[in-house]
């Protein structure tokens, strides 16, 4: 054993492995998306396959194989693999809207296959050292350092993720971590510095890291080259140039003013800029004289300068990423946020509206996000509970007697226009006015019926449905605006049924047919667990918003709430059946009141609603691991179980696309049953072992 591996001892090496492991998790979740495009709609499933691989090696640990020393050799597997995508990008869904997305390959599919393998085996080496240091610690206190790891692995990454977040960084530290625990250092050490040269030499340095995304700048007429910083005098040259941003390199939205009498007549710019002001300034040629506009979703500044241009005289301006008003201060040319009439709120658009002082000439809904996951444990996009029934309800109520709320929307499919129609109509009360032009759509709600409204304006169209299709409507409890139905679409089903198999496989082959009812015991825990704690994210948000602070204290709070029943349960003698009573009378309560209940309180209300009985499930289940783990046969196979478990529940997640959010919690109450029930038909005893 290593000088500095006996110095730390087993509950050291436990701390740092747990960390570890949940650092690498977050990196990897956070990173690649960035780099493969295929995975933006399928980040969660990457969390998924690191559970997998966790498990696998717990389950591993009473095998002789060191494979802790692999680690290197795993990671350039990966990071092969990643490369080697790269340019593989998402394909179509007949089900589900998708934009900048081709049509369906085999290869995409085996590219899908192979990061969610790759991924899966580089955290086997980490699952199978902790695995092991169960068997070297008593059970609670080893179970407590790894909660301890994961808690500061949690921190530290959000931390890590707001202010330096660098894929090179982040992968060093996870290197510098292992060359500490490794016997093989040298050897390692030098794989390790050839990976990160790697890294660094194919990174582009002027991309941006955000809290939500990977972004880079580039010229119009130069799409593939990245720009750090504008030309000097940017806000009062002749003909400025005209940026498009990209967010995990697909296309996001335009930094540039469309201000025409700063372009030369006939040039391509002028075009350019006079087709792209026309759908910003729809809304201001509608609704004429607005005071007072509140504008969700700002992004690079061009609806904030359409509202200035239009004389209004103050503009609420919500944009959730910070660092995309940033960079439009920088290269828009009209630096409409640095304007005094505009008042900036980084925030999520649906929190922002829920307090929202009402009394606005006119709610504008922009182009807001689309492509990424609000949650590494959600299927719901970050837009999710801004594109709901309920949200345009309480935005609509924010107008004043002669308000107008306008959504504008670019229909990548067809059946997006109706739903999206249907929404809003069943939000306001009223048909909404429909303008058309291509396949961008602007919807036009005014409060008050009589508002005369023009046929067209410029090259929009007023246009109507001449019959509207059964869509379902995205609401709070099914937040999906990008499903046609309510359904799982089929690439996901796939993804799903592959790990599904491959994880059945390990676990006929590493028990061998002894998967006892222990085993399932603990892997219907891990199920309930990811479900439980899912809700409890999407929950917290929608009261909240989907911001990563949210999202961290969420996890944060999971976490403390397990500790705290982990420390419960070791001063208990023994499990006790009771034990599930509270659990589940627990589970009952937010059963009872509806979310939309909670949502109508005051921020006292929803803040001791999310503190109290949100978590109160977990604490309990907690308690109901803590004191049969304990007395489990093989702790590691327990361990591995329950981690394999969370897999499963996370696949069972996808369900809220059919179900909705709120029935999962029938689900989660079903498998904390199932969980007792295995445990009582278990031999006799096996859950009253002593500490």
């Amino acid at each position: 054993m290593r000088p500095t591996t006996a110095a730390l001892g087993p509950r050291g090496q436990m701390f740092i492995l747990s960390f570890t492991a949940l650092f690498l998790e977050m990196m990897v979740i956070r990173w690649v998306p960035s780099v493969v495009q295929l995975v933006a709609y399928y980040a969660n499933l990457m969390l998924l396959s690191s559970f997998l691989g966790l498990g696998v090696g717990a389950m591993l640990a009473e095998r002789k194989w060191r494979l802790f020393e692999w680690f290197p050799v795993l990671l350039t597997i990966d990071l092969g693999v990643l490369l080697l995508c790269r340019g593989t990008v998402i394909g179509t869904a007949a089900a589900e809207a998708r934009f900048y997305s081709l049509d369906p390959a085999t290869l995409n599919t085996l590219a899908l296959l192979g990061i969610f393998a790759a991924n899966a085996l580089l955290f086997v080496p980490l699952g199978q050292r902790m695995g092991a240091l169960f068997h070297a610690l008593p059970r609670l206190p080893a179970y407590g350092w790894d909660l301890a790891g994961s808690l500061c692995g949690t921190l530290s990454f959000g931390l890590f993720s707001l202010k330096l977040f660098s894929p090179v960084a982040g992968l060093a530290i996870v290197m510098a971590i292992f060359l500490l625990l490794s016997e093989r250092r040298w050897l390692a050490g030098g794989a390790f510095a050839g990976l990160l040269a790697l890294l660094a030499l194919t990174a582009d340095r002027n991309a941006i890291w955000s809290p939500y995304y990977y972004i880079t700048v580039n010229r119009i007429e130069t799409p593939h080259q990245t720009e750090s910083a504008p030309p000097a005098g940017l806000r009062t040259m002749r003909n400025p140039p005209l940026y498009g941003v990209k967010v995990n390199q697909l296309g996001y939205h335009y930094d540039a003013t469309f201000d025409l009498s700063r372009y030369d007549a006939g040039s391509p710019a002028a075009g350019f800029v006079a087709a792209m002001a026309q759908q910003y300034q729809l809304p201001y040629t509608i609704a004429r004289g607005r005071e007072r506009v509140l504008i969700l979703g700002t992004g690079g500044g061009t609806d904030v300068e359409a509202a200035l241009a239009a004389g209004v005289r103050h503009v609420d301006a919500v944009e959730i990423d910070p660092v995309i008003t940033q960079l439009s201060q920088r290269f828009n040319a009209a630096a409409p946020y640095a304007d005094s009439r505009v008042a900036v709120h980084i925030d999520d658009a649906r929190a922002y509206v829920k307090r929202a002082t009402p009394g606005y000439d006119l709610v504008v809904f922009g182009f807001l996000d689309s492509q990424a996951l609000f949650s590494s444990m959600s299927n719901v996009r970050l837009d999710g509970f801004v594109y709901t029934v309920e949200s345009l309800r309480t935005a609509y109520g924010l107008l004043n007697p002669d308000g107008v709320l306008a959504l504008s929307f670019y229909l990548g499919s067809e059946w997006l226009g109706p739903k999206l129609f249907r929404m809003v109509a069943e939000a306001t009360g009223r048909p909404p006015a429909m303008y058309l032009q291509g396949k961008q759509l602007i919807l036009i709600a005014p409060k008050n019926s009589g508002l005369k409204l023009p046929a067209a304006v410029g090259p929009f169209v007023r246009a109507l449905y001449e019959a509207l299709p059964p869509i379902p409507l995205a609401t709070d409890d099914w937040p999906f605006l990008y499903l046609y139905r309510k359904t799982i679409p089929a690439d996901y089903l796939l993804a799903i049924g592959s790990l599904l198999a491959f994880s059945i496989g390990a676990l006929v082959t590493l028990r061998r047919g002894s998967f006892g009812r222990e085993d399932g015991h603990f892997m219907f825990l891990g199920m309930a667990f990811l479900l439980l704690e899912t809700k409890s994210i999407g929950d917290c948000t929608l009261f909240f918003g989907t911001t990563w602070l949210v999202t961290m204290v969420v996890v944060a709070g999971v976490l403390l709430m397990v500790m705290a029943g982990n420390l419960v349960a070791a001063r208990l003698r023994r499990f006790s059946f009771w034990m599930y009573l509270p659990l589940l009378a627990s589970l009952l309560l937010p059963l009872a009141i509806s979310r939309e209940t909670v949502l109508a309180g005051d921020f006292s209300t929803r803040l001791l609603w999310a503190l109290f009985v949100v978590p109160l499930p977990i604490f309990f289940a907690g308690l109901v691991f803590s004191t049969t783990f304990r007395a489990a046969k093989s702790p590691s196979a327990a361990f591995g179980a329950n981690l394999i478990g969370a897999m499963l529940g996370g696949f069972c997640e996808y369900l809220a696309m059919v179900v909705g959010s709120q029935r999962l919690s029938l689900l989660v109450m079903v498998l904390y049953l199932g969980s007792l029930l295995l445990i009582r038909l278990a031999p006799r005893g096996a859950a009253e072992a002593p500490a």
